[in-house]
């Protein structure tokens, strides 16, 4: 080959790999090479172009994880906050390199696991009722998966829930302290807020005219689940701001909150305007100052409507004509479906990823008008039958009111304001799943099943405070010197 062709064929090799890997790190940047590419530096320098940007974010979330692991096998609590940050804010899928695709959550978790073997702590924890219905759930989930109408479908999607279930085991063994629970829930607000913020900025640069999205490839990627997902923060919100001590703090968080309820409304999801509507309404039967809050709704209700474009009014108030819309009327064929299949497989139901084409043809009431469950009660109907279903519901509604009980028990004793106040948001944020998650399909969203862990936490530690409290205070009025020996119980964790 002579020395120009074998140039001319090295520099069209070097423009096939560009532009290839452009397409595949999800850049439309193939047109850019084609357009500018007169040799080889021109080709050298819009791939540096790319890669430039690609790398300092692939990098930069690497180095975070790689610095982690150590800390994680000393600390494995930490696992638990890494894995929290991975599946929240997904940073790996807001690059467009190798970090897209590569196994951060498989190392980290493995990691916590083996961090979580070698701990001197405590690996038990208490099986309570709530517990008790929640792993029956995830054992019902296995057998269905077993009797699966497509299997082929059905395992990955096994292996994901299974995976999230799991490591919320992990959670309720590793996360047992008032620290801990409170770096978690600063976590889980900072990832999800992350979204909030960048969309109420973005809604405000374009006027509310364009939909937020979440990251892709992650449960809360379209706009409809981010914007559920968002409510449930926003009383987590709230319980950091009544907790937190310095005024900075604070404002900072309003500003969040005031960005994040004007992203939620800026996903245009009907669902999460009637979550955010529910969960303000049992914040506001929970506040201790109704009247307060009372009117900052009311003037601050009409502020965000009129700063949506007119479009948005029109689909909001369009709730009630869902006769005339098409993707109502596509979701409650979805639901005709799920209950057809449950009622033909009453105790299994058709297993992961039922909602099919092909199941939709013998099941639903229009074949042809194929969607996806677009609820959490009819995804788990559909998919784990009237079983499944009774047992997502029965879990939902102790863990309300076992949330409402260690609250209402933590009154008694003055250092546990801040249990009350996190068990009433917990419930607040029950309130808006259980509403917003009626037009969507998020049953097996981890956010959910970290809100049960918590609660479960909370029980575990507020116990542990009131015993070590009550037994301080019965020493003390005995009038006797404690002696050495006479200590109170220890919390368990550190």
């Amino acid at each position: 080959m002579a020395a120009n062709d074998s140039q001319v064929y090295q520099e069209a090799s070097y423009a096939n790999l560009f532009s290839e890997l452009a397409i595949r790190n999800h850049h439309n940047h193939s047109d850019v090479c084609c357009r500018r590419y007169d040799g080889f530096s021109s080709c050298y320098s819009v791939a540096y172009e790319i890669l430039g940007d690609i790398t300092m974010r692939d990098w930069l979330v690497l180095l975070i994880v790689a610095g982690a692991l150590p800390l994680i096998l000393v600390r494995p609590y930490i696992g638990v906050l890494v894995w929290s940050w991975l599946g929240y804010m997904n940073p790996h899928r807001l690059t467009w390199g190798f970090a897209y695709d590569f196994p951060f959550a498989q190392i980290v978790g493995v990691t916590t696991l083996i961090g979580l073997l070698f701990c001197k702590e405590r690996k038990g924890f208490s099986v309570t009722a709530m517990i008790g219905i929640w792993l029956t759930f995830v054992l019902w989930m296995n057998i269905s998966t077993l009797f699966s109408l497509v299997p082929e479908s059905a395992w990955p999607e096994w292996d994901r829930t299974m995976k999230i279930q799991l490591f919320s085991i992990v959670t309720l063994i590793l996360m047992r302290s008032k620290v801990r629970i409170k770096y978690l829930v600063w976590t889980i607000v900072a990832c999800l807020a992350f979204f909030g913020v960048k969309g109420g900025i973005f809604s405000i640069l374009t006027g509310g005219n364009y939909l937020v999205w979440g990251p892709a490839g992650s449960f809360i990627e379209g706009n409809n689940s981010l914007g559920v997902a968002m409510v449930m923060i926003m009383p987590l919100m709230w319980y950091l701001v009544l907790q937190a001590e310095q005024k900075y703090v604070r404002l900072g968080l309003y500003a969040a909150m005031g960005l994040t309820a004007l992203a939620i409304l800026a996903t245009h999801s009907r669902g999460a305007f009637l979550a955010i509507a529910a969960m303000l309404g049992f914040v506001w039967l929970k506040s201790r100052k109704k009247g307060w809050l009372a009117v900052a709704l009311i003037v601050c209700a009409p502020l965000f409507w009129f700063a949506m474009p007119p479009a948005w009014q029109e689909r909001m108030t369009s709730i009630s004509e869902y006769q005339q819309d098409g993707s109502a009327m596509g979701r409650i064929n979805a639901w005709e479906f799920a209950f057809n299949l449950a009622k033909d497989r009453p105790l299994t139901g058709g297993g992961f990823s039922a909602f099919t084409p092909e199941l939709f043809e013998k099941y639903a009431p229009d074949p042809e008008d194929f969607h996806d469950a677009h609820s959490i009660y009819f995804e788990v109907l559909g998919e784990h039958g009237f079983v499944g279903l009774f047992l997502f519901l029965l879990l939902g509604i102790m863990a309300f009111r076992e949330a409402g009980k260690v609250s209402r028990r933590a009154r008694a004793s003055p250092e546990l304001g801040w249990v009350v106040d996190l068990g009433a948001m917990l419930q607040a944020s029950l309130v808006g799943y259980a509403v917003g998650g009626a037009f969507l399909g998020l049953a097996y969203f981890d956010l959910y099943y970290h809100l049960v862990v918590l609660i479960a936490l909370l029980r575990v530690v507020s116990a542990d405070e009131i015993e070590s409290v009550t037994f301080a205070e019965s020493t003390e009025s005995s009038g006797f010197q404690r002696l050495s020996h006479d200590r109170p119980p220890a919390k368990r964790f550190q």
